[in-house]
């Protein structure tokens, strides 16, 4: 009789292995996401990266336990365009979103494209985005219409309310045609008018949410969180618990509440139990707006800033943590790209790329091991002109203008300076060498600069040119919203 119930046993175990085992498998194939995307934060602003002026315990955690990378770029230098390759995994010309979409747009990212909350839905992530936004402020455009379950935040950038840079203390100030700026529960606006001291609250208000959705989702359903924080972008606030802690000024005492934030952030996935397996990424949409001085980041060894393609304005300090896969502690200078994102994730996963072309890679070699970049050359768009076109090592330079403040500071108590305007010419860095772009070496490599130039010619076929009055053959149209 034992023998008997010994041998049945072994037959109901041999036949639950599989479905244990596939049980298994499916809790490996699906790690939970969280992006935190910070706006206009420079290179050189967080420990990881260099900075001494003030500490950011929790990114220098994510660091350790992580990996830094040292050559990653946002797609563009400015706020809505960069937001919208992020998602899609496209460069910001081929789906029509450029520059930063004020209050007065009517159009946004269009609901045809595919987002990467719509990648993770489809294999039955739970979704949710808590900040700005900046894709569409019209119902037809918001996070909730492009495969976010939850959304509370901004539409748009938090200077674009009526209030003039550096006398947010007006009480009926003006600035243009600005209305009230708002703040969105879902497609609802739970404020009207945001205040300076509404804006001291957001990155709290963020942070508690973040935390809120992570305690309800670990552990029984993945899920993708996005925070598109509204900081360090101009006006700076901070609330009480951070107001001159940093020594450093308000920008310190801001980046030091960021810092808080990630660090709520890992708290919530270790005690959800799932810190180990999932992938947390901590990035900037472009780089610092520097004519704003001491209410600005800082690029450190790089050249210019925002709103411009020296490597000032997009390559961005980046730093990922997956315990289960990343390699603890260590450093890729690897070429990627914040489009890279969704289709890195959708491998992830095991779910199918969207059917529309996009153009970043699946970086995970990359992440997780020591694989060269996957990508052949990387094209400077800003604002439909062509700026540059680099691979590897080698960035080519095309003749445009661009906005410089040619080595004069700053602004101060959150007063901008005026820009002045500089041209540049056809020049060629060597980026492995001279990451500051200060030695142009095009007539000592003659057959470099052809060959890039070769790439740009590709490029204006396929997304257009505005500097050469091209059209683009593979360009998608933006959203656009009927007429009330």
């Amino acid at each position: 009789m034992t023998t008997l119930i010994r041998t049945a046993c072994l037959v109901l175990a041999a036949a639950l292995l599989p479905a244990v085992t596939a049980q298994a498998t499916s809790a490996r194939a699906t790690p939970n996401v969280v992006v935190i995307f910070i706006d206009d934060m420079g290179y050189a602003d967080i420990g990881p990266f260099g900075c001494e002026s003030y500490p950011t315990p929790h990114l220098d955690r994510m660091a350790a336990e992580g990996r830094v990378f040292t050559d990653f770029h946002a797609a563009t230098a400015v706020c809505s365009a960069s937001r919208a390759a992020l998602m899609t995994g496209c460069y910001p010309s081929r789906v029509s979103i450029q520059g930063a979409l004020s209050p007065g747009a009517r159009h946004g990212l269009h609901p045809h494209e595919t987002t990467i909350a719509e990648v993770c839905k489809s294999r039955g992530y739970a979704t949710a985005c808590f900040g700005k936004w900046h894709l569409g402020h019209l119902p037809e455009f918001l996070p909730t219409r492009q495969g976010f379950d939850e959304y509370f935040g901004l539409p748009y950038s938090n200077d674009m309310w009526p209030y003039p840079p550096g006398r947010e203390d007006l009480e009926h100030g003006r600035r243009g045609n600005y209305p009230p700026l708002p703040l969105y529960k879902g497609e609802r606006i739970v404020n009207v008018n945001l205040t300076p001291a509404d804006q001291a609250l957001l990155t709290t208000q963020y942070t508690e949410r973040a935390v809120d959705f992570i305690d309800r989702h670990a552990g029984k359903q993945p899920f993708f969180l996005y925070v598109p924080h509204t900081m360090v972008h101009v006006p700076l606030y901070v609330s009480e618990k951070f107001a001159g802690k940093s020594g450093a000024g308000l920008y310190g005492d801001v980046v030091m509440e960021l810092d808080w934030s990630v660090g709520e952030i890992l708290a919530a996935l270790e005690r959800g139990g799932v810190g180990d397996d999932t992938l947390v990424v901590f990035t900037s949409d472009n780089g610092p707006w520097i004519n704003f001085g001491e209410h600005a980041g800082s690029a450190g060894p790089l050249r210019e800033g925002k709103g411009t393609m020296w490597e000032g304005g997009y390559r961005e300090p980046c730093v990922m943590r997956w315990p289960a896969r990343i390699p603890a502690g260590t450093r890729c200078d690897e070429f990627a790209t914040t489009m890279d994102l969704l289709p890195t994730i959708a491998g992830m996963i095991g779910a199918e790329l969207p059917e529309r072309k996009i153009d970043g890679k699946d970086i995970l070699p990359v992440m997780t091991g020591d694989a060269p970049s996957p990508h052949e050359v990387f094209y400077c768009y800003y604002d439909r002109q062509l700026r540059a076109v680099r691979d590897a090592r080698w960035k080519l330079v095309l003749p445009h203008q661009y906005r410089t403040l040619a080595g004069r500071s700053g602004g101060k108590d959150g007063f901008p300076v005026e820009y002045e305007q500089s041209r540049a010419g056809l020049e060629l860095y060597d980026l492995k060498n001279d990451v500051g772009e200060t030695t142009n070496v095009a007539a000592e490599h003659p057959e470099i600069v052809a060959r890039l130039q070769g790439h740009a010619e590709q490029a204006r076929r396929e997304l257009g040119d505005e500097l050469t009055k091209r059209k683009g053959s593979n360009v998608r149209p933006s959203g656009r919203a009927a007429r009330s």
